[in-house]
């Protein structure tokens, strides 16, 4: 009988790398490691691909899967709404893959309470190299910087409640720390992955 896969949790305020740590995780151990899509009331930006980035859902639509209670989580972000999908996180574990999770911090709190998983923190170095690798991005107002450096102070604060924290001063050197975490975690042996 195949091993029912992890369920990682991986959070970090925006601009921290965390996106591209995952993705060299995935692209590393592509049949091991799957990122869960989430599903989001936001607009897509310019290079995301509907069901392959996120799933773009409209108000209505997020709502109904809200009442039929199809979310493991779901939280307003920015006044987007985000959710993952129980039933695509639930097919990808029992097929014995691990699924990670790039959520915010409030839905991995809400998740906590919940679900036994694996929580990873991902930190950036100091808020001011936050703020400098957000204006680099140039993808936010001045008025959605400020509102995501104080939301980023927010969530490194939570971030005590995680199981790891790794601060991405090199993205090298944090992923090394990333991979070793799970590989870890993956050989303890018993019946991790389980409930």
């Amino acid at each position: 009988m195949k091993k029912k896969g992890e369920l990682i949790i991986v959070s970090a305020p925006a601009g921290t790398g965390k996106t591209t740590l995952v993705h060299m995780l995935k692209g590393e151990y592509p049949e091991e490691v799957v990122q869960s899509i989430s599903c989001t009331t936001r607009k897509p930006r310019p290079d995301e691909i509907d069901g392959k980035d996120y799933v773009f859902l409209t108000d209505k639509a997020f709502e109904e899967r809200i009442k039929r209670g199809e979310f493991l989580e779901y939280a307003t972000v920015f006044g987007y709404q985000y959710g993952t999908s129980k039933e695509l996180v639930e097919a990808q574990r029992v097929d014995g893959r691990h699924v990670v999770l790039v959520i915010d911090t409030q839905g991995a709190m809400e998740l906590k309470k919940k679900i036994k998983a694996l929580y990873i923190f991902i930190a950036p170095p100091s808020m001011k190299i936050l703020e400098e690798r957000l204006k680099n991005r140039k993808t936010e107002s001045p008025e959605t910087l400020k509102k995501r450096l104080k939301w980023a102070q927010y969530e490194m604060e939570q971030a005590k409640y995680y199981d790891y924290t790794i601060v991405n001063d090199d993205l090298e050197t944090a992923y090394e720390a990333l991979k070793s975490i799970i590989v870890a975690k993956n050989y303890e042996g018993g019946n991790h992955g389980t409930r």
